[in-house]
C-alpha cells in the first residue's frame, strides 16, 4: 500500500499560505486575513486532485523571529517541513524579493526534497511583470499564483501531479488517522488571547437604476442629509458618490450611482459617467435596484438590471414613488417586476417613497441582513443533510439509461455563496435538477437577496473552470 505525500506550505507570514490551503483543501478551515501571525498551529487535511491523487496537506505558522513568541511558531513550521515529503514556499509577488526569503528558501533546499517557489498575489497579467525578479532564486520549479483570483493554477497543479502519485486498487478509501494531539495548544491559546479575527462587516451597496427614479431622492433619505445634489431634470448626478453610515455594527458605503440613459441618448460626460457606475459596481456587494412603482418595465430596466446577474450581487428591488396614486395595485406591479426580471427572482421587494420618506428606515435593516446572507458559510454536514433530503424528495433523472450520483456538496466560497455538487457524471446532471436543488436549498438556508451559484464537479476537479450561476 502506498503511503500518503505530506505537502507543507511554508513561507513568512501574510503572504497567503492558508488562502492556499483553503483552496486545495477546497473548505475555508484555515483563518485567512491580513493581520501577520493569524496561523500558528499546523492544520492538515486530506486532499485529492485529478486521478484521485491524494495527499495531506500542512498549513504552517509564519516563519517569523519577531519575538520568542513567534520563534516559536517558526520552529514548528521548519519542523513540518522537515516531516513533508514535498514543501511548497510562498512569497509575496507583489514586493521585491526580500533576502530574509532567500535564505529561508535555501535552507528548505538544502533537505532535499521537491521544493516549489509559489510568488503569491500575482493577480492580472500586468502583475506577472514582477514574477521574473524572483527567478533569482533559482527555484527548479517557479509559479506565478494568485490564490484569492484562483489564476494561474494550471502549471502548479501539474507539477503536484509528477510528485504524487496516482493511487494503486487498494489504495481507494484511505481514510486518515485523526491528527495527533498538538504540543503546540498552549502557545496557539495564548495568541489567540491577544488577537481576534476581524469580522467581516464592511458592506459596499451600488445604488442603481434608471434616470430619474430617485436615486438620489432615496441616497438623501437614507442618510439624512443633502448629500447628493436632487433634481427634477434627468441625468443630474454624473459622477459616483461614497457616502459611509454605521448601522449594526456594519459599515455601509453607498455608491450614488450616476442614471443610464438608453445608449443612443449617452453623449459627452455621461458616457463617461456610465462607465464610472460600471466600474463602481465591481467594487460592490449589494445592489439597490431604484425602480419607479408608476411605470411598467421597460427593456432598459432588463439592460441595468442585467448588470446585477454580471457582477453576481446580492440585491433588494426598491419599488420608489409608491406615495403616487396609480391604478395598479401591489401584487399587479411585483408580478410586472417578475415577470420582466425574471433572472432576479432572488431579489425581495420593498415599496418606499424616497419624497415622504415612507419604509425608507427599513431598507438599512434588509441590506445588513441580506449581506448576512451573501457572507454565510453553510456547514457540510447540514448541507449534505439537506442535499440527501432533496434527492430522496425528487430522485436524480439517469441519462440515457446512465445512472448519475451526487456524492455529495461542499461550499467552497461566499458572496456569494458558491456550492459544488461531486458527482460521477457531471455532463449528466442537468440543468433543471440543479435548479431544483437550488431552490431546495434557498427553501432551507434562506438565500433571499442572494445569488446562488452551484456547480457540478468530479471528484478532484478543479472549481476554476466556466460555470453557471442559478
Amino acid at each position: 500500500m502506498q503511503s500518503l505525500k505530506k505537502v507543507a506550505i511554508v513561507g513568512r507570514p501574510n503572504v497567503g499560505k492558508s488562502s492556499l490551503f483553503n483552496r486545495l483543501a477546497r473548505q475555508r478551515d484555515a483563518i485567512t486575513s491580513d493581520m501577520s501571525g493569524t496561523t500558528r498551529d499546523i492544520k492538515r487535511r486530506l486532499v485529492t486532485i485529478s486521478e484521485n491523487r491524494e495527499f495531506e496537506v500542512l498549513d504552517t505558522g509564519g516563519i517569523d523571529y519577531s519575538s520568542e513568541l513567534f520563534t516559536k511558531v517558526a520552529e514548528f513550521s521548519l519542523r513540518a517541513a522537515e516531516e513533508a515529503d514535498i514543501i511548497i514556499y510562498m512569497v509575496d509577488g507583489k514586493t521585491i524579493p526580500d533576502e530574509k526569503d532567500k535564505e529561508l528558501f535555501y535552507k528548505l533546499q538544502e533537505m532535499n526534497k521537491p521544493l516549489a517557489l509559489v510568488v503569491n498575489k500575482i493577480d492580472n497579467d500586468k502583475e506577472e511583470e514582477r514574477y521574473w525578479e524572483f527567478l533569482e532564486f533559482g527555484a527548479d520549479a517557479t509559479f506565478p499564483m494568485s490564490v484569492s483570483h484562483n489564476r494561474y493554477f494550471n502549471d502548479f497543479y501539474a507539477w503536484m501531479e509528477e510528485h504524487i502519485p496516482a493511487p494503486e486498487a487498494e489504495d481507494v478509501g484511505l481514510v486518515l488517522e485523526e491528527d495527533e494531539p498538538d504540543p503546540f495548544a498552549q502557545i496557539v491559546e495564548q495568541i489567540h488571547a491577544e488577537y481576534k479575527e476581524e469580522e467581516d462587516n464592511e458592506i459596499r451597496v451600488a445604488i442603481i437604476g434608471r434616470v430619474n427614479t430617485g436615486k438620489s431622492s432615496l441616497l438623501n433619505a437614507l442618510l439624512g442629509v443633502e448629500r447628493s445634489v436632487v433634481s427634477a431634470v434627468a441625468g443630474t448626478t454624473i459622477d459616483p458618490i461614497d457616502e459611509t453610515i454605521e448601522h449594526r455594527d456594519h459599515e455601509v458605503t453607498f455608491i450614488d450611482t450616476a442614471g443610464i440613459r438608453k445608449r443612443s441618448k449617452i453623449v459627452g460626460i455621461e458616457k463617461y459617467a456610465l462607465t464610472r457606475t460600471t466600474e463602481m459596481l465591481k467594487k460592490a456587494n449589494l445592489v439597490l435596484l431604484v425602480l419607479d412603482s408608476t411605470q411598467q418595465i421597460s427593456e432598459l430596466d432588463e439592460r441595468v438590471a442585467g448588470l446585477i446577474e454580471e457582477y453576481k450581487l446580492a440585491c433588494l428591488i426598491v419599488l420608489n414613488k409608491w406615495d403616487i396614486k396609480d391604478d395598479r395595485s401591489y401584487e399587479e406591479v411585483v408580478d410586472d417586476v417578475r415577470d420582466e426580471l425574471r433572472f432576479l427572482h432572488y431579489a425581495p421587494f420593498i415599496t418606499i417613497s424616497a419624497k415622504t420618506g415612507l419604509r425608507v428606515n427599513k431598507i438599512l435593516d434588509q441590506i445588513v441582513d441580506i449581506y448576512g446572507r451573501y457572507k454565510r458559510r453553510i456547514p457540510t454536514s447540514e448541507l449534505n443533510d439537506t442535499l440527501r433530503a432533496a434527492i430522496r424528495r425528487h430522485h436524480i433523472p439517469s441519462h440515457n439509461g446512465a445512472i448519475v450520483n451526487v456524492k455529495f456538496a461542499t461550499q467552497y466560497e461566499t458572496k456569494p455563496p458558491k456550492i459544488a455538487l461531486i458527482t460521477n457524471r457531471p455532463e449528466y446532471l442537468h440543468f433543471s435538477y440543479i435548479r431544483y436543488l437550488s431552490n431546495f436549498f434557498r427553501d432551507k438556508f434562506d438565500f433571499e437577496g442572494v445569488p446562488l451559484d452551484i456547480v457540478a464537479r468530479k471528484r478532484g476537479q478543479r472549481f476554476d473552470e466556466e460555470q453557471d450561476y442559478i
